[in-house]
């Protein structure tokens, strides 16, 4: 129970929507950074353990910290620079019930000190060059999507600097930029030790690239593609199973 109503928690500018077959709801600004594909991706794909600690770098309103809060873990902290986003990822982990093992920290990920070190990272990074594309209207969504605070190489710095020495990172990132993430990890002292391909349908180059990284030398492993969309234009089976929140055991690995 979080002790306050929707109505203390919901602002005029934002809209309550729910995801997981309702089993986790989100407060979003009407007009600014909203949910997206990348999201359900990015949480499908990490792996935590229940005595495990995580930290999500770049966490926006939390709406990938909530979606992954669907599995066992220990504790998570939500690491976010826009005031405004740290302000509603903290009142939607209220909303989820999460306080006291969910923490959202307004920080800059680059200078980002926990003194403490943890089991996994993970992170769904801005991706559009600062000399690419146009700028939002919307503050938030330029910060959130344009390299203006922080690139891939931040984020990966970063979660190099704050993972044990087992540790692992996941990030979501365009199929189109697979090369700056293997460079970036390089640079970073990481490797991919795990490599998802998203195909929006059978035949097409991937949208996305789901990766896991690590220090250790192990050698990458190719996991089967997923493919979202299939002939009829409707979700495949398991596109929909990680729309609507498959368990955790039943992830491709």
């Amino acid at each position: 129970m979080t002790g306050l109503s929707i109505d203390a928690l919901l602002r005029e500018d934002e809209t309550l929507d729910s995801f997981l077959r309702g089993r986790v709801k989100v407060l979003q600004k009407k007009r600014g950074y909203r949910f997206s594909l990348d999201a359900a991706l990015l949480a499908d794909f990490v792996r935590l353990g229940p005595a495990e600690d995580a930290v999500d770098l770049g966490a926006g309103h939390g709406i990938v910290a909530l979606l992954v809060s669907r599995r066992p873990f220990r504790r998570l902290v939500g690491v976010e620079i826009q005031p405004a986003l740290a302000d509603l990822a903290r009142r939607n982990v209220l909303l989820n019930g999460l306080a006291g093992r969910v923490e959202i920290v307004e920080a800059d990920l680059r200078r980002y000190a926990p003194g403490r070190v943890f089991d996994a990272a993970f992170s769904n990074p801005p991706y559009i060059p600062k000399s690419a594309g146009f700028p939002s209207l919307s503050e938030e969504k330029t910060v959130a999507k344009h390299e203006v605070t922080c690139d891939i190489l931040d984020v990966l710095r970063a979660a190099a600097r704050v993972l044990k020495p087992q540790g692992r990172a996941y990030i979501v990132y365009p199929g189109g930029r697979r090369a700056d993430l293997e460079a970036a990890a390089g640079t970073a002292g990481l490797r991919i030790h795990a490599l998802r391909q998203v195909h929006p349908r059978a035949g097409a180059r991937p949208g996305h690239i789901l990766v896991e990284l690590g220090f250790g030398p192990d050698a990458a492993r190719i996991l089967a593609p997923l493919v979202l969309f299939g002939p009829d234009g409707g979700h495949t089976d398991e596109a929909r199973a990680i729309f609507e929140g498959r368990d955790v055991e039943a992830a491709v690995r």
